[in-house]
Protein backbone atom coordinates (compact mmCIF):
# COMPACT_ATOMS: atom_id res chain seq x y z
CA UNK A 1 0.00 0.00 0.00
CA UNK A 2 3.15 2.42 0.89
CA UNK A 3 4.83 1.21 -2.57
CA UNK A 4 1.70 2.30 -4.37
CA UNK A 5 0.69 5.63 -2.41
CA UNK A 6 5.16 6.56 -3.21
CA UNK A 7 4.49 5.94 -6.71
CA UNK A 8 1.46 7.82 -6.94
CA UNK A 9 2.86 10.72 -5.41
CA UNK A 10 6.13 10.98 -7.65
CA UNK A 11 3.84 10.38 -10.66
CA UNK A 12 1.57 13.63 -8.97
CA UNK A 13 4.97 15.52 -8.71
CA UNK A 14 6.51 14.65 -11.82
CA UNK A 15 3.23 15.41 -13.91
CA UNK A 16 3.52 18.74 -11.56
CA UNK A 17 7.01 19.61 -12.54
CA UNK A 18 6.46 19.09 -16.41
CA UNK A 19 3.59 21.06 -16.28
CA UNK A 20 4.78 23.94 -14.28
CA UNK A 21 8.08 23.86 -16.83
CA UNK A 22 5.99 23.92 -19.79
CA UNK A 23 3.84 26.85 -18.91
CA UNK A 24 6.74 28.98 -17.18
CA UNK A 25 8.62 28.38 -21.27
CA UNK A 26 5.62 29.27 -23.22
CA UNK A 27 5.17 32.25 -20.49
CA UNK A 28 8.72 33.58 -21.24
CA UNK A 29 8.39 32.77 -25.09
CA UNK A 30 4.95 34.98 -24.93
CA UNK A 31 6.27 37.91 -23.26
CA UNK A 32 10.01 37.40 -25.84
CA UNK A 33 11.49 40.53 -26.99
CA UNK A 34 11.55 41.17 -30.55
CA UNK A 35 14.59 40.83 -32.56
CA UNK A 36 14.72 44.08 -34.48
CA UNK A 37 17.28 45.04 -37.99
CA UNK A 38 18.22 48.24 -38.47
CA UNK A 39 19.33 49.58 -42.21
CA UNK A 40 19.80 52.45 -43.87
CA UNK A 41 17.24 54.29 -45.59
CA UNK A 42 17.98 56.74 -48.76
CA UNK A 43 14.34 57.78 -49.02
CA UNK A 44 14.55 59.67 -45.54
CA UNK A 45 18.17 61.30 -45.79
CA UNK A 46 18.52 64.77 -46.05
CA UNK A 47 21.90 66.60 -46.57
CA UNK A 48 22.51 69.93 -46.66
CA UNK A 49 25.27 72.35 -46.55
CA UNK A 50 25.74 76.02 -45.61
CA UNK A 51 28.15 78.45 -47.37
CA UNK A 52 28.43 82.06 -46.58
CA UNK A 53 28.31 84.85 -48.28
CA UNK A 54 29.79 89.03 -47.43
CA UNK A 55 31.09 90.53 -44.60
CA UNK A 56 27.02 90.05 -42.91
CA UNK A 57 27.70 86.42 -43.34
CA UNK A 58 24.45 85.66 -45.46
CA UNK A 59 24.15 81.93 -45.99
CA UNK A 60 23.34 80.27 -48.91
CA UNK A 61 21.86 76.31 -48.64
CA UNK A 62 22.82 73.45 -51.01
CA UNK A 63 23.07 69.82 -51.35
CA UNK A 64 24.21 66.93 -53.98
CA UNK A 65 21.41 65.80 -56.30
CA UNK A 66 24.30 62.34 -56.63
CA UNK A 67 24.82 60.75 -53.13
CA UNK A 68 26.02 56.74 -53.20
CA UNK A 69 25.99 55.29 -49.99
CA UNK A 70 27.12 51.90 -49.06
CA UNK A 71 26.08 50.68 -45.43
CA UNK A 72 25.26 47.65 -43.31
CA UNK A 73 22.54 46.03 -41.33
CA UNK A 74 22.70 45.27 -37.80
CA UNK A 75 21.00 45.04 -34.83
CA UNK A 76 22.62 48.01 -33.01
CA UNK A 77 22.06 51.24 -34.98
CA UNK A 78 24.76 52.73 -33.99
CA UNK A 79 27.07 49.70 -35.91
CA UNK A 80 24.58 50.65 -38.97
CA UNK A 81 26.07 54.36 -39.60
CA UNK A 82 29.27 53.48 -38.54
CA UNK A 83 29.34 51.23 -41.38
CA UNK A 84 28.39 54.33 -43.59
CA UNK A 85 30.72 55.05 -46.17
CA UNK A 86 29.70 58.34 -49.01
CA UNK A 87 30.30 59.60 -52.33
CA UNK A 88 29.02 62.81 -53.01
CA UNK A 89 29.04 63.70 -56.86
CA UNK A 90 30.32 67.14 -56.88
CA UNK A 91 28.90 68.10 -60.39
CA UNK A 92 25.39 67.65 -59.07
CA UNK A 93 25.49 70.78 -56.72
CA UNK A 94 21.92 71.86 -56.00
CA UNK A 95 21.45 75.38 -54.91
CA UNK A 96 18.52 75.50 -56.87
CA UNK A 97 19.94 78.78 -58.82
CA UNK A 98 21.40 76.45 -62.21
CA UNK A 99 24.03 79.39 -62.69
CA UNK A 100 25.16 79.19 -59.64
CA UNK A 101 25.28 75.50 -59.71
CA UNK A 102 27.35 75.58 -62.59
CA UNK A 103 29.80 78.39 -61.60
CA UNK A 104 30.36 76.56 -58.14
CA UNK A 105 31.07 73.59 -59.63
CA UNK A 106 33.48 74.92 -62.29
CA UNK A 107 35.09 77.57 -60.15
CA UNK A 108 35.19 75.84 -56.90
CA UNK A 109 35.76 71.82 -57.34
CA UNK A 110 37.46 72.11 -60.38
CA UNK A 111 39.91 74.75 -58.78
CA UNK A 112 40.61 72.37 -55.95
CA UNK A 113 40.47 69.20 -58.09
CA UNK A 114 37.27 67.45 -56.72
CA UNK A 115 34.71 65.54 -59.15
CA UNK A 116 33.81 63.78 -55.87
CA UNK A 117 33.83 64.02 -51.96
CA UNK A 118 34.16 60.76 -49.94
CA UNK A 119 33.72 60.12 -46.49
CA UNK A 120 32.52 57.89 -43.76
CA UNK A 121 31.14 58.11 -40.23
CA UNK A 122 34.23 56.61 -37.78
CA UNK A 123 32.47 57.20 -34.55
CA UNK A 124 30.02 58.16 -32.78
CA UNK A 125 30.67 58.53 -28.74
CA UNK A 126 28.05 58.27 -26.06
CA UNK A 127 28.76 61.91 -24.83
CA UNK A 128 26.41 63.15 -28.49
CA UNK A 129 30.15 63.78 -30.12
CA UNK A 130 30.45 62.15 -33.68
CA UNK A 131 33.55 62.09 -35.98
CA UNK A 132 33.19 61.94 -39.75
CA UNK A 133 35.90 61.30 -41.98
CA UNK A 134 35.57 63.63 -45.25
CA UNK A 135 38.34 63.42 -48.71
CA UNK A 136 38.17 66.57 -50.92
CA UNK A 137 41.43 67.61 -53.40
CA UNK A 138 42.99 64.35 -52.19
CA UNK A 139 43.38 65.01 -48.72
CA UNK A 140 41.54 63.19 -45.92
CA UNK A 141 40.32 65.03 -42.37
CA UNK A 142 38.31 64.12 -40.05
CA UNK A 143 36.01 66.17 -38.52
CA UNK A 144 34.09 66.14 -35.11
CA UNK A 145 30.36 67.55 -34.96
CA UNK A 146 27.28 66.94 -32.37
CA UNK A 147 24.86 63.88 -33.39
CA UNK A 148 21.31 62.99 -31.69
CA UNK A 149 19.81 58.68 -32.25
CA UNK A 150 16.55 58.33 -30.69
CA UNK A 151 15.32 54.66 -31.67
CA UNK A 152 16.68 55.32 -35.18
CA UNK A 153 16.15 58.79 -36.02
CA UNK A 154 19.69 60.35 -36.19
CA UNK A 155 20.70 63.91 -37.06
CA UNK A 156 24.08 65.62 -37.13
CA UNK A 157 25.88 68.87 -37.45
CA UNK A 158 29.35 70.42 -37.89
CA UNK A 159 31.03 73.55 -39.28
CA UNK A 160 34.29 72.50 -41.66
CA UNK A 161 36.99 75.03 -42.58
CA UNK A 162 38.07 73.82 -46.29
CA UNK A 163 41.18 75.89 -45.64
CA UNK A 164 41.95 72.20 -43.96
CA UNK A 165 41.55 70.76 -47.80
CA UNK A 166 43.71 73.60 -48.96
CA UNK A 167 40.79 74.79 -50.73
CA UNK A 168 40.81 78.41 -50.31
CA UNK A 169 42.37 78.41 -54.33
CA UNK A 170 38.77 77.60 -54.72
CA UNK A 171 37.21 80.08 -52.41
CA UNK A 172 39.15 82.75 -53.96
CA UNK A 173 38.30 81.88 -58.05
CA UNK A 174 34.24 81.44 -57.37
CA UNK A 175 34.61 84.88 -54.91
CA UNK A 176 36.02 86.14 -58.16
CA UNK A 177 33.92 85.29 -60.52
CA UNK A 178 30.44 86.51 -58.14
CA UNK A 179 32.27 89.63 -56.65
CA UNK A 180 28.94 91.41 -57.52
CA UNK A 181 26.79 88.83 -55.71
CA UNK A 182 28.68 88.67 -52.64
CA UNK A 183 29.02 92.32 -52.08
CA UNK A 184 27.65 93.84 -48.77
CA UNK A 185 26.64 96.96 -47.56
CA UNK A 186 29.78 97.58 -46.75
CA UNK A 187 31.25 97.19 -50.26
CA UNK A 188 33.44 94.49 -49.61
CA UNK A 189 32.86 91.13 -51.46
CA UNK A 190 33.73 88.06 -49.34
CA UNK A 191 32.74 84.43 -49.39
CA UNK A 192 33.35 82.65 -46.16
CA UNK A 193 35.44 79.60 -45.90
CA UNK A 194 33.54 77.95 -43.41
CA UNK A 195 30.68 75.78 -44.16
CA UNK A 196 27.82 73.93 -42.02
CA UNK A 197 27.15 70.99 -42.40
CA UNK A 198 23.87 69.24 -41.56
CA UNK A 199 22.42 65.51 -42.08
CA UNK A 200 18.82 63.86 -41.07
CA UNK A 201 17.77 60.27 -41.94
CA UNK A 202 15.84 57.58 -40.27
CA UNK A 203 17.24 53.98 -40.22
CA UNK A 204 14.57 51.06 -41.22
CA UNK A 205 13.59 48.84 -38.34
CA UNK A 206 12.20 45.23 -38.78
CA UNK A 207 11.41 43.54 -36.11
CA UNK A 208 10.53 39.62 -35.70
Amino acid sequence: MKKSFYLLASLFLATTITSCSTNEEAHEEEHSEPVCTYSYDEGSTEFEWTSYKTSEKVGVPGTFNEIEVTSESSSDPREVLQSVIFTMSTASVETQNEDRNGKIAKHFFETINTEAIMGSIKSLDDDGKATIEITMNEITVDIEGDYTLNEGAFSFESVIDVSAWNGLSGIEALNEVCSALHTGEDGVSKLWSEIKLTLKTNLSIDCE
